[in-house]
């Protein structure tokens, strides 16, 4: 046979391989850029879940099932086995207080705690700051602040506190702010000589229970609030106080004694800017050489 009809024998057969070859390319073609689709919608999608579980943005509870489920499970140590005894990694004296409050760097927040608190927490070490607000506490004992001298403020306002051991804060020798505030106490106990700020507003005090000397030693008392009680009279006041609130109680009268100093003439309390006696049955505009050592005159009743 010629060379010639040998080649357009095989030409035939040659388009054929060729027509294959051309459809099986396509076909890879069309896989490899199916499979490029669907890798991109893949990662898209597993970003947008990882980007949700950061956000935040997921229904309640299904972080932490999500997180439980990629969290390695940990040997369980010789304390967690059925039967032994396990303590707290902190010995368990922080542990109770730091599960109802919460416990920040040395601050400890207790407000409006459930189940009731009644008493006063026992604190971490080196707690600062304590605020046990709107609770149910009732009593302060001698030692329920006695271990943790590092105190600079309690906040008790709106508790049940109707009685305070006088030893109370006698070991708080760093306390600069104490708020009684909304408690239905009748008398004050002592007080550290380094507040600076005392907040007894809403109370039930009389005369009777706050003691001469109850604000004498403190040197560096700047804020001082007693309204809404049932005073009769205006207790000693420091040089220092600078802000004083006693508007709503029963106090029926000053005298030159009272802000200023009979005995002296020339006697000046210049730091002493406010002084609230509104709500009082006293009648100011009577007293008037009583306000002649300051540069304000008390707001309340003048006629």
């Amino acid at each position: 046979m010629e060379p010639e009809a040998q080649k357009a024998k095989l030409l035939p057969g040659t388009a054929v391989c060729r027509h294959h070859t051309a459809s099986d390319s396509m076909k890879a073609l069309l896989f490899t850029c199916l499979l490029v689709l669907w890798l991109t919608a893949a990662s898209a999608w597993r970003f947008k879940r990882e980007s949700q579980l950061r956000s935040g943005s997921l229904p309640n509870g299904y972080i932490s099932e999500y997180l439980k489920s990629r969290r390695p499970r940990r040997e369980l140590p010789a304390a967690d086995e059925p039967g032994a005894s396990a303590g707290p990694p902190n010995g368990g004296a922080d542990l109770p207080t730091c599960l109802m409050c919460v416990c920040l760097s040395g601050s400890v927040y207790c407000e409006e705690v459930s189940p009731d608190m009644t008493t006063v927490p026992l604190l971490p070490k080196e707690t600062a700051y304590l605020y046990a607000r709107f609770n149910k506490i009732k009593k302060i004992g001698r030692n329920d602040f006695g271990d943790t001298v590092t105190l600079k403020r309690i906040d008790l306002t709106g508790n049940m506190i109707s009685e305070i051991d006088d030893a109370a804060f006698s070991k708080l020798t760093l306390l600069e702010e104490l708020s009684l505030a909304e408690n239905r106490l009748v008398k004050l106990p002592a007080l550290p000589t380094k507040l600076v700020s005392f907040n007894a507003n809403h109370n039930m005090l009389k005369t009777k229970g706050v003691k001469a000397n109850a604000f004498k030693k403190l040197t560096k008392l700047a804020n001082l609030y007693l309204a809404h009680n049932q005073l009769e009279a205006v207790p000693f006041i420091p040089e220092t106080v600078r802000i004083l609130h006693l508007q709503e109680n029963n106090i029926t009268d000053v005298n030159t004694d009272t802000f200023c100093k009979s005995d002296n003439s020339y006697y000046l309390r210049p730091s002493l800017s406010e002084v609230r006696m509104d709500g009082n049955p006293v009648v100011l505009s009577k007293y008037p050489d009583s306000f002649t050592c300051m540069n304000v005159l008390p707001v309340g009743r003048y006629r």
